[in-house]
């Protein structure tokens, strides 16, 4: 039986699914029976927080069914191996994708000079180096189905990575998007913190194929879900939902893709045997009058401080 709990914690997606905001990154819980999953690991350092909010829900000593990735990036696995180490359960994730799981792979790298705000200036500071999971990471059926997760599809959304995957329950129409679109402007500091919404594409700063990415959000706009939890920001539904997803496809070129960047007229290739090709770096000079500013900024912080 699930425990009541204190609900400042955590919000309610829809019945038997609760989703908890990490510092700017969003982790899922989804009830299955007796049994529940949990849908990415947040950032690393919060093992404690996510088996708290379990605890809060489930009951002390149930451990998740499993744990499923929408991808690997340092803040949706952060705190998997921590995870792993209280609690024995398969993790799952787009076989794509395990290349970033099993040590074999980093991610292309970050592309700081994408603008839009602080988060995509600090970039280039985010870890990208894979995790090693060894067998305790197994690939999703081919099939769309996803292990223990009953009345579930997963949608393959590739764009933001190789991997990436989306996660929709048939009967009322539930979209778990992780970073195929988000609901805020994950490239602002200020509105990631606040969640202010607004559905927007994939964070740019960490995005390497934008056709991909542009094809994954049609496919999720055209399944039409009445619900929409993303890996950033706050839930979405109804009419709001629709004219978002509606104007963000209509709209793409234009509000998704940056105007300039490394990735913006080439694509990272990445087979789930590694990297193919990766463009070379571009330097804008906003990148580097930002970067200087943000520089001088933290050194009279730390000067002021020391005075």
């Amino acid at each position: 039986m699930m425990k009541t709990t204190n609900k400042k914690d955590y919000f309610e997606v829809a019945p038997g699914i609760w989703g908890m905001k990490i510092i700017f990154v969003n982790i899922y819980m989804v009830q299955q029976g007796n049994d529940w999953i949990l849908i990415d690991a947040g950032l690393k350092g919060f093992t404690g927080k996510i088996i708290k909010m379990a605890e809060k829900l489930f009951g002390s000593n149930n451990p998740p069914a499993a744990i499923v990735l929408t991808h690997a990036h340092f803040d949706h696995r952060g705190s998997i191996e921590e995870l792993l180490h209280a609690w024995d359960v398969p993790v799952y994730a787009h076989e794509f994708e395990l290349q970033f799981l099993n040590g074999r792979s980093s991610y292309p790298p970050p592309d700081p000079n994408v603008g839009g705000g602080f988060m995509s200036l600090f970039s280039i500071f985010y870890p990208r180096r894979p995790v090693n999971l060894g067998n305790r990471v197994h690939a999703l059926p081919n099939d769309g189905s996803v292990p223990l997760l009953h009345g579930w599809r997963y949608i393959f959304t590739p764009g933001h990575t190789p991997g990436h995957i989306s996660l929709f329950r048939e009967k009322d129409e539930v979209l778990i998007a992780g970073d195929a679109f988000v609901t805020t402007r994950q490239e602002s500091v200020i509105a990631t913190l606040a969640s202010i919404k607004v559905i927007s594409g994939p964070p740019k700063y960490f995005t390497p194929d934008w056709i991909a990415a542009k094809q994954s959000v049609v496919k999720l706009r055209d399944i039409n879900p009445k619900i929409a939890a993303t890996g950033h920001g706050k839930p979405m539904s109804g009419g709001a939902l629709k004219r978002g997803l509606d104007y963000l496809v209509a709209n793409f070129d234009e509000v998704a893709i940056p105007s300039y960047g490394r990735y913006v007229k080439e694509r990272a290739i990445v087979s789930k045997s590694g990297q193919q090709f990766i463009p070379s770096a571009k330097i804008n000079p906003f990148f580097i009058v930002s970067l200087i500013g943000l520089i001088g900024v933290l050194t009279f912080a730390v000067y002021k401080k020391q005075v």
